[in-house]
């Protein structure tokens, strides 16, 4: 059975995932530790619980959920996948790190380009790649049917939604990716947040703000 840890890392409060089963087969989704005690966090928990991480994902590519990429590639050597789009994002982070008093960040590279529709597998489980594209160009939720629940990076928050004024960002290709692409899972699905605490399709649906069904806007 999937099981879901989450950590929340730098200034940003950054929601970080480590996805695991009873193989101990790992995936660790948008990394946001920074800080020698953050990343020693999260290295402990992985020790402790015996979990052989396989795979790095990001939901997308801003500050706060890559700070951590190369730590985590390095001490486990396993690869890092995202979504093509996110290329450009990514490359832009060491420029302007030093500027948000990241000046130890590392660069980080992929080495496999998430496509729509791809699966991504570890342990007994697999995960469904949604592209979600509004906050960031390329971005990706990731969605177990089995469980019902979405790593949902920084698309859809309880009672909100991803910003849009970041470079790559678009309101209404956002407004229309949650409702074409999120909105048509089951009710019960429990979404993952990249901040912030987890929430349901079905409550967004009736009462998000900005997409939900009571809006009065």
């Amino acid at each position: 059975m999937l099981q879901i840890k989450s950590f929340t890392f730098n200034p940003f409060a950054e929601n970080t995932y480590v996805l695991y089963d009873e193989t101990g087969e790992a995936l660790i989704i948008d990394p946001g530790c920074y800080e020698k005690q953050e990343k020693g966090e999260l290295f402990d928990f992985i020790a402790s619980n015996g979990l052989e991480p396989v795979k790095l994902v990001n939901t997308h590519c801003h500050i706060d959920h890559v700070l951590g990429n190369a730590f985590i590639k390095n001490t486990y050597d396993i690869p890092l996948w995202y979504h093509k789009e996110e290329e450009v994002i990514l490359r832009a982070v060491g420029s302007y790190a030093p500027n948000y008093g990241f000046a130890q960040y590392q660069d980080s590279k992929a080495d496999h380009y998430i496509k729509e529709g791809e699966w991504i597998k570890f342990g007994n489980n697999k995960l469904l790649c949604i592209w979600v594209p509004g906050h960031s160009p390329g971005h990706l939720v990731f969605y177990d049917e089995h469980t019902k629940s979405c790593i949902g990076g920084d698309a859809l928050f309880k009672g909100s939604i991803g910003r849009t004024d970041l470079p790559g960002g678009h309101h209404e290709t956002l407004i229309q990716a949650i409702k074409t692409k999120l909105f048509v899972l089951p009710d019960e699905v429990t979404v993952y947040p990249g901040h912030g605490p987890e929430t349901s399709i079905g409550e967004e649906k009736k009462t998000n703000p900005f997409v939900g069904e009571n809006i009065t806007h």
